[in-house]
Formats: structure tokens, C-alpha cells, sequence
């Protein structure tokens, strides 16, 4: 059998509790449609692309990954799903 923690609070899972929640969150770049107009085609794409390839030989393989797609997966006890689902960011609630 497995052996599972939660990754909130720590507390051991399937020991003391018969279920446990998995929680995946998957952060990804998000690109709108662009509309092409003719000052694009007039541009000097070329030197642009040399230019973005220079500077992206001095960064990172996994920082350049984690920017375009990253996913996180989680176990959670019952007690943390709960406040998971209602406050999935872990923001502040402002009291009126």
C-alpha cells in the first residue's frame, strides 16, 4: 500500500481517513489571437528573431519551460480539501 501525505498539513492519508483528494494545477501561457496589420509585415523580422535568440541563450532551459507550461500535483486530506476549495488562491479575506 501506499504511503500518502498531505501536502497542506501533513497529516498521514488512507491511516486515519479512507479517502484522500488530489488536487492538479496546471499554469500555462495564454496567448490571444493577434491581428496582423501591414506595419507587421514591414518590420525586419529577421533581425528581431536573432535578436530574441541571442537573449535567450543566456536564460535558463527550465525557467524558459516553467514560463510557457507548469503543472503542480497535490494530496489532501479531507479538513485541507475543504479550505482548498474555498480559498484556492490562499487570499486574504477582507472583512466588511
Amino acid at each position: 500500500m501506499y504511503h500518502f501525505i498531505c501536502d497542506m498539513c501533513g497529516k498521514g492519508l488512507l491511516l486515519d481517513d479512507n479517502v484522500r483528494y488530489e488536487v492538479t494545477i496546471e499554469v500555462k501561457s495564454a496567448y490571444d489571437p493577434m491581428d496582423i496589420v501591414r506595419n507587421d509585415l514591414d518590420r525586419d523580422l529577421q533581425n528581431e528573431f536573432l535578436n530574441l535568440i541571442e537573449q535567450l541563450k543566456h536564460r535558463d532551459q527550465q525557467e524558459l519551460d516553467d514560463e510557457v507550461y507548469k503543472v503542480f500535483k497535490f494530496d489532501l486530506c479531507l479538513s485541507c480539501q475543504k479550505k482548498f476549495i474555498r480559498n484556492p488562491l490562499s487570499k486574504e479575506v477582507m472583512k466588511e
